[in-house]
């Protein structure tokens, strides 16, 4: 019957849905706003560029890689990230191999973790910190997914903060990592709400 209302556990799902992603469409216009302003002419670095006029040195895969940065409010946020990522990816594991229906799902998500950290960790130029004892885990899958895409948007949102007060390539990387964090919320909590 055509006028028959839709069972109310994919209704849920699909209000998540949309609420999730019209949260993430509002950072992501947030962040093309604060890319907007970015400096990338080398001839005037703006506050938080590298300073290197000559861009870089070439990658295994022929793009420019960008010289690691020598200011200081660089290099703390892209430290202070990279520890931050590398955290999120180990915590992110540590779940995957508590909750092994969900290992497909959080490796998956690890996976970003760890290719934002090796972008991070190349434009500090500093040895990552080492991540400490990770808080421990909640008892049920579901409370873990719901933990883990909390934690994702907590780490978008500082990620976005840091971006907004530099420039340039680090400006641009912070923004991306931002971005990719809150698609992680919403992969995390949609298939969370999915899953009842």
């Amino acid at each position: 019957m055509p006028n028959h209302p839709e069972p109310p556990g994919r209704l849920a799902a699909a209000l998540v849905g949309r609420r999730a992603t019209l949260r993430a469409a509002a950072l992501s216009a947030g962040a093309a706003v604060l890319l907007a302003g970015c400096k990338d002419d080398p001839a005037q670095p703006g506050p938080g560029a590298t300073g290197t006029a000559g861009g870089g040195t070439k990658g295994p895969d022929g793009a420019t890689q960008p010289e690691p940065s020598t200011d200081p409010a660089v290099v703390a946020a892209i430290s202070t990230a990279a520890g931050q990522a590398a955290q999120a990816a180990q915590r992110l594991t540590a779940a995957s191999k508590a909750y092994p229906a969900l290992s497909a799902q959080l490796t998956t998500a690890a996976k970003y973790h760890a290719q934002h950290l090796a972008k991070l960790n190349e434009l500090s130029g500093v040895a990552p910190a080492a991540v400490g004892k990770l808080p421990a885990l909640p008892k049920s899958s579901a409370a873990a997914l719901a933990d883990l895409a909390g934690r994702e948007q907590k780490l978008s949102v500082a990620h976005a903060a840091a971006a907004a007060k530099l420039s340039g390539v680090p400006a641009r990387l912070l923004a991306m990592v931002a971005a990719s964090e809150i698609q992680l919320a919403s992969f995390l909590t949609v298939k969370k709400e999915a899953g009842r």
